[in-house]
C-alpha cells in the first residue's frame, strides 16, 4: 500500500493562481456594470419587452459565433493572453452598448462584448485547469467563486453610480479602465509557456495520485451521450444566470414596482448566493458527491424562485433569486470540468464544446422570456428557473458521485 503526499504549490503556481482569479473577477465585473442600466436603456430607447429581448440575445449571439475560434486563438497566443485580450475588447463593447443611441448600436455593440467574453471565457478557464493540474487537486470552484465576486462587485458599483446619479459613460468608462488595468498586470503572472504541454501536466497528475489523462480521437456513443447531458446542465445555470442578469432588475422595478437602486438587489442576491455556493462547492462535493450536490441545488432553485414567483414580493422574489443563485453554483463548474477529463476526447475538447454550447441558454432564453412575458406576464417568463432546475434533476445521473 503506497500513500502519496501531495506537494506544497511553488511559489509561481500560486502566483498564477492569484492571477487566474484576478482574470475572472473582471469578467464577472465588467458585464455587471452594465447590467443595473438596463432598465435605463431601454426607457432611452422607447422598445417593448419582446424587442427588448431581442436586443439583449445579441450577448449570447456574440458568444455563440466567436466560442469556436477560442480553442484556436489559445493555441495560437496562450490561454492567458487570449483572457487578457478578450477582457479588452469586452470592456470596449461594453461601453459601446451603454453610450449606444439607437436599438442597432446597442445590439452591435452586446454583439462585439459578447463575442469577446466567450473568447475571455475559455481562456481563463483553459488557464485555470492548466494551474488546478499543477495544483493537483481541484480548485476550480474557487476561480468561479472569484467571478461572483466579481459580479457582486460590478452590480454594487452600477447601484452606487445609478444612485450617486453618474451618468453611463463615465461609470462604464471607468470601470473598463480599471478592469482593463488589472487583467494586464495579472498576465505578468500567469504559467508561462504555451498550452499544449500535457506530458507537464500528466505528470502532475500523476503526482497527485490520479492517472494521467489519455485521448482518442473519436468519441463514443456513451462519451457523446455525457458530453450532451454536461452541456444541458451547464446550459440549466446559464438560464437561471440570465435570469437574473437580464430580467431581475426589470422584473423588480417595473412589475413589482422597486426602486430602481433597490430593483438592481435581485441580480446582487442571485449573484452573491452563487458566490456562497462555490465557496462551499469544493467541500460539499468531496463529501457529497458532485450528483447529489447538483440534485440538492436544483431542488433549492426550482422550490425557491417558484415560491417567489407564487406569491410576488420584493423581499421574496430578492430572496428567491438568491435561493436560484445558490442551487445552480456549482453547475457551470462541474460540467466544464468533467467535459474536460471525458474519455475519448482530445484534451480541451470538451471544455471548449461545453464552453460554447451552454451559451445558447443566454442566446434562447432572452427572447423567449421576453416573448412570454408580453404575451402574458414577466412573472410567467421568469418560469424559466423551476424549468432549469427540473432539467438538472433529470440530468444529474452523469455527474459523478461520491467517492469512497
Amino acid at each position: 500500500m503506497t500513500v502519496d503526499v501531495l506537494r506544497r504549490p511553488a511559489l509561481a503556481e500560486r502566483r498564477a493562481r492569484v492571477a487566474v482569479a484576478v482574470l475572472f473577477f473582471t469578467n464577472g465585473a465588467l458585464f455587471a456594470n452594465l447590467l443595473p442600466r438596463y432598465p435605463q436603456i431601454k426607457a432611452d430607447l422607447g422598445i417593448g419587452n419582446a424587442a427588448y429581448g431581442l436586443a439583449v440575445a445579441a450577448f449570447p449571439a456574440g458568444a455563440i459565433a466567436a466560442g469556436l475560434a477560442a480553442g484556436a486563438l489559445v493555441r495560437r497566443f496562450g490561454s492567458a493572453r487570449v483572457a487578457v485580450g478578450g477582457t479588452l475588447v469586452t470592456g470596449a463593447g461594453i461601453l459601446a452598448a451603454g453610450l449606444g443611441g439607437s436599438v442597432a448600436l446597442f445590439a452591435g455593440a452586446l454583439f462585439l462584448a459578447g463575442a469577446a467574453d466567450a473568447v475571455t471565457d475559455v481562456g481563463q478557464n483553459a488557464h485555470g485547469l492548466r494551474v488546478q493540474r499543477r495544483y493537483g487537486r481541484s480548485i476550480i470552484n474557487s476561480f468561479h467563486a472569484i467571478w461572483s465576486i466579481g459580479a457582486v462587485t460590478g452590480g454594487s458599483m452600477a447601484a452606487g453610480a445609478i444612485a450617486l446619479g453618474v451618468s453611463r459613460g463615465p461609470h462604464l468608462l471607468f470601470s473598463a479602465a480599471l478592469f482593463a488595468v488589472a487583467a494586464c498586470v495579472a498576465l505578468r503572472f500567469c504559467l508561462p509557456g504555451g498550452d499544449n504541454e500535457p506530458a507537464e501536466e500528466n505528470a502532475a497528475e500523476e503526482h497527485a495520485g490520479r492517472p494521467a489523462r489519455h485521448t482518442a480521437p473519436v468519441p463514443g456513443g456513451r462519451t457523446s451521450y455525457a458530453l450532451a447531458a454536461l452541456v444541458l446542465i451547464a446550459t440549466a445555470g446559464t438560464l437561471v444566470e440570465d435570469a437574473g442578469s437580464s430580467w431581475a432588475t426589470l422584473y423588480l422595478s417595473d412589475s413589482l414596482h422597486a426602486s430602481v437602486a433597490l430593483a438592481a438587489s435581485g441580480y446582487v442576491a442571485l449573484v452573491g448566493a452563487q458566490f456562497v455556493g462555490r465557496l462551499l462547492g469544493d467541500r460539499l462535493v468531496d463529501r457529497f458527491g458532485q450528483r447529489a450536490v447538483a440534485r440538492s441545488g436544483a431542488l433549492i432553485a426550482a422550490v425557491g424562485m417558484g415560491l417567489a414567483l407564487a406569491v410576488p414580493t420584493v423581499p421574496g422574489t430578492i430572496l428567491g433569486f438568491a435561493a436560484a443563485g445558490f442551487g445552480v453554483a456549482t453547475l457551470v463548474p462541474a460540467a466544464m470540468h468533467e467535459a474536460d477529463e471525458l474519455p475519448g476526447l482530445k484534451p480541451g475538447s470538451g471544455l471548449t464544446i461545453v464552453s460554447w454550447l451552454m451559451r445558447l441558454g443566454f442566446l434562447l432564453s432572452p427572447p423567449v422570456v421576453g416573448l412570454v412575458a408580453d404575451a402574458t406576464s414577466l412573472r410567467a417568463g421568469l418560469l424559466v428557473v423551476p424549468l432549469a432546475g427540473v432539467i438538472v434533476l433529470l440530468l444529474a445521473g452523469v455527474l459523478r458521485p461520491r467517492r469512497d
